[in-house]
C-alpha cells in the first residue's frame, strides 16, 4: 500500500555528460511537481555540463573520477562511500556511463532508478537509435527501470513510444527520444517519492499492482 510523504525526499543524482534529464528533474522539484529535493548531483567526469546545472541550482556538486580507481570495485566503492553521506532514498541515474558492479547496485536495491533509450526488453546497451532504425522498427522511444545487477534487465517502471519517421536518422531519433525522457523520468521519480512505487521481489509494483500487468506505456 502507497504510504504519501510529508518531507521531501532526498535524492542523489548520477550523471556522466550534458545533464539534460538532470535539469528535467531539478526543475520538477523546484515546481513541485516531484516531492523530493536533489542533496547531491555526482559525476564520474569533472568535465561534466551537468555539474554546472546543479551549481547553478545550488545544488553540491561531486566527482569521483573513475579513472584514479585501480578497478570497478574500488571506485564503485569510492562512489558509495560519496552517495551515502547524503542518506538519499532513491539514487537516480541520469546519463551515468558506468557499468556498476553488483555489490554497488544490491546495495541500492529497490531505491535506484535508470532511463534507458530504448523501449525495454528491446536493445539493452549502447547505439540504440541506430540499433532500432536497423532493425526496421516502426517505433523506439524510452524506459525507467528499477536498477537490478543485469544490465538494463531491471523491472520497468514505464515507457514512452516514439514513432520512427521517414528519413529519421539517430540524431534526429535521438532528439525525439530525449524529449520523452525529459517528460517520464520525473514522473516516475514522483511516483517514488510520493510512495506509489515500490520494487517488491523482482517486480516494479505502481498503486499496489505489478507494473507487468498494467498498460504503463504513456504516449
Amino acid at each position: 500500500m502507497s504510504q504519501s510523504r510529508k518531507t521531501p525526499l532526498p535524492l542523489v543524482v548520477l550523471i556522466s555528460g550534458s545533464g539534460s534529464n538532470l535539469q528535467a528533474i531539478i526543475d520538477a522539484c523546484a515546481a513541485g511537481r516531484i516531492n523530493a529535493e536533489i542533496k547531491a548531483v555526482i559525476s564520474n567526469r569533472a568535465e561534466a555540463y551537468g555539474l554546472e546545472r546543479a551549481r547553478r541550482a545550488g545544488i553540491p556538486a561531486r566527482v569521483v573520477e573513475h579513472t584514479r580507481y585501480s578497478d570497478r570495485q574500488a571506485f564503485d566503492q569510492a562512489l558509495a562511500e560519496q552517495i551515502d553521506r547524503y542518506a538519499p532514498g532513491l539514487v537516480v541515474l541520469a546519463g551515468f556511463m558506468r557499468i556498476l558492479t553488483d555489490e554497488f547496485v544490491n546495495h541500492y536495491r529497490g531505491r535506484m532508478l535508470n532511463i534507458h533509450p530504448s523501449l525495454l526488453p528491446n536493445f539493452q546497451g549502447l547505439k540504440t537509435h541506430q540499433r532500432a532504425l536497423d532493425a526496421g522498427c516502426t517505433e523506439h522511444g524510452v524506459s525507467v527501470h528499477f536498477v537490478t545487477p543485469e544490465l538494463d534487465g531491471g523491472p520497468v517502471v514505464c515507457r514512452a513510444v516514439v514513432k520512427i519517421q521517414p528519413g529519421d536518422d539517430a540524431e534526429t531519433l535521438a532528439q525525439r527520444v530525449l524529449e520523452q525522457e525529459h517528460r517520464i523520468y520525473p514522473e516516475a521519480i514522483g511516483w517514488f517519492a510520493a510512495g506509489r512505487l515500490q520494487l517488491v521481489g523482482d517486480q516494479a509494483i505502481l498503486d499496489g499492482e505489478p507494473v507487468a500487468q498494467m498498460d504503463k506505456t504513456l504516449t
